[in-house]
């Protein structure tokens, strides 16, 4: 562990920002894959859910972070803090079809589920960048709050938020225009930002003040807060229940969405960071970067039921099902 240590002190120090929204799979179809970014292994690595098993390996050099899938899931892009680089992978042949450069410390990512365009956070540039994976080129350039880490887009694709951990506050930009519109001020050092499904309201994590700010979409302000575990990162949805990794407690908070009251914590493996839940809401899956895993948590049962052994140093921000 001491090795582990210091390697996540070193990192977090470049990817301090490593949260993120975590986005359902594609509605209607049955995900068989997750797509693993594995920081200190430079690779992505694909698990096979049936058999819980890392079936493949793919070099990505420059320290891969963040995830998200394009709109048919047949590429998963990648971001590399250390190669100030965007990578996609061609998810079916699973080697990198192309790389470029974004910008200074890209982390944060997500995909416009209307348009495809793909959005970075660059933790270092203070910005947000929209790429156009056709073409292969940065389109747009957004400044933001400091250090912009996760990002969330809305449903209908009008409407991207960043988490600007170091500014406590969420960025507004409309995607049409690629402006910033507004900013919401959150709780202590928001990492991830999630929206609930039905987009009335996004979630923010905020791994300072050890709570996850509410936010109304609508009237654009804060109108709850939800105690959680220590360090919280990322949140995910099922089953009517929010569900937020907890990295400094080894712990899933869930709390329900409706009256925002807690329902449980489910123990999970060391330092818990990205999470996904499937789209139909039986399952949940966590990367958890101490212990070199994914955990599959049963949303019925709230337990961890599986887990497979992955590569070194796993994050897993974003979008990773496929």
């Amino acid at each position: 562990m001491a090795r582990k240590g210091l390697a996540r002190r070193v990192a977090l120090a470049v990817a301090l920002c490593i949260a993120g929204a975590a986005a359902p799979a594609v509605a209607g179809e049955a995900v068989r894959e997750a797509f693993v970014t594995s920081q200190l292994a430079d690779s992505v690595g694909v698990v096979d859910l049936a058999t819980m098993k890392q079936v493949a390996e793919i070099a990505v050099t420059g320290k891969p972070a963040g995830i998200a899938m394009s709109p048919q899931r047949d590429f998963a892009y990648v971001t590399t803090p250390d190669g100030n680089g965007l990578v996609a992978i061609d998810t079916s042949a699973r080697k990198v079809a192309w790389r470029l450069n974004v910008g200074k410390g890209p982390l944060g990512i997500a995909v416009n589920p209307r348009t495809g365009a793909v959005y970075v956070a660059n933790w270092y540039g203070d910005e947000i960048v929209s790429v156009d994976p056709k073409a292969q080129q940065v389109t747009h350039r957004v400044k933001v709050g400091r250090a912009p880490s996760g990002i969330a887009v809305t449903e209908d694709g009008t409407t991207i938020l960043s988490a600007d951990r170091e500014s406590d506050a969420i960025s507004i930009i409309d995607a049409t225009s690629f402006k910033r519109t507004g900013e919401i001020k959150v709780g202590e050092h928001p990492f991830g930002v999630a929206i609930e499904p039905g987009g009335r309201r996004a979630f923010a994590a905020n791994v300072v003040s050890n709570d996850v700010s509410v936010i109304d979409l609508g009237a654009r302000k804060v109108t709850a807060t939800v105690k959680v575990g220590a360090r919280p990162y990322g949140v995910a949805f099922a089953n009517g229940n929010a569900f937020v990794t907890n990295q400094a407690a080894r712990s899933l908070s869930v709390f329900r969405l409706s009256d925002l009251q807690p329902v449980t914590s489910i123990p999970v493996g060391d330092y818990p960071e990205g999470i996904q839940a499937t789209s139909d809401g039986t399952a949940v899956y966590v990367a958890c970067w101490g212990d070199n895993i994914l955990q599959r948590i049963d949303t019925s049962t709230l337990k961890a039921d599986a887990k497979a052994e992955v590569s070194d140093g796993p994050r897993a921000f974003g979008a990773f099902l496929r």
